[in-house]
């Protein structure tokens, strides 16, 4: 369960009575675009259906089933936000935006790179700026990611940017490469693999070019700074040998 802090309310009128449930709003925005496909228990803050949420007060049963055919409030739930209205308050919606503001920021950050600049990642203070200067406003009822695509429009007149993969070979000597191949493994997809006669190991990965940065400095903290790791440009330069 949530916190009653996280939660808003979702509200249905019916038969003329009122039924409110109290839920996480992205999971409430979820539920109404019909894709909502995690656990009902975990994005609510009561397992309950209430007359009045604000007050405690509960509908009586015979209302839920003259409504609903049912008194469970986990099938109950689930109907109160598809057919009702959510309920935010200002000061919610406003934690929402930042929090979606955030997000957006954090997924441009790992996937944009500046094509003026080689290719070189844009940092998220530049991604902030340029965001501000484009008046681009995050809408907090919609999923970031269905809003990305908006945002890079609003972005390409102030910064010069696009999103790209990068596909990088990382190399390890042979004092780090057991424990530290693991970890470069979970950065990206990884292409292919050699253990060298060296003992050392050769990885090349294919992830989000925003992440590059990122990349050169676990492979520095792996090894201690006796690591490499470079930009592959030609597809044919995929051979680790």
């Amino acid at each position: 369960m949530i916190s009653l802090d996280e939660a808003v309310t979702a509200r249905l009128e019916s038969h003329g009575e009122r039924f409110e449930v109290l839920i996480d709003p992205d999971a409430a925005l979820a539920i109404k675009r019909g894709e909502f496909e995690g656990d009902l228990e975990e994005v609510i803050a009561a397992e309950d259906v209430f007359e009045n949420a604000s007050r405690g007060d509960r509908p009586a049963e015979e209302d839920l089933e003259t409504v609903f055919g049912t008194t469970d409030a986990l099938e109950i739930i689930p109907e109160v936000v598809d057919r009702g209205e959510i309920q935010i308050t200002a000061e919610q919606r406003a934690e929402m935006q930042e929090r979606k503001h955030n997000q957006l920021v954090t997924t441009i950050t790992r996937n944009a790179v500046n094509p003026q600049m080689d290719d070189s990642p844009h940092p998220p203070e530049r991604i902030e700026r340029a965001l501000e200067e484009a008046g681009f406003q995050i809408d907090p009822m919609e999923p970031v990611e269905n809003q990305v695509d908006d945002a890079l429009d609003a972005l390409r007149p102030v910064i010069p940017i696009r999103f790209e993969e990068v596909t990088m070979a990382v190399q390890l000597p042979a004092d780090y490469a057991g424990s530290g191949q693991a970890q470069i493994r979970e950065f990206g997809d990884l292409e292919r693999e050699e253990w060298q006669n060296d003992g050392s190991w050769v990885g090349v990965l294919t992830f989000p070019a925003g992440l590059q940065n990122d990349l050169y400095d676990l492979v520095n903290e792996i090894t201690s700074g006796e690591g490499d790791a470079r930009v592959i440009k030609d597809k044919d330069e995929l051979r680790t040998r």
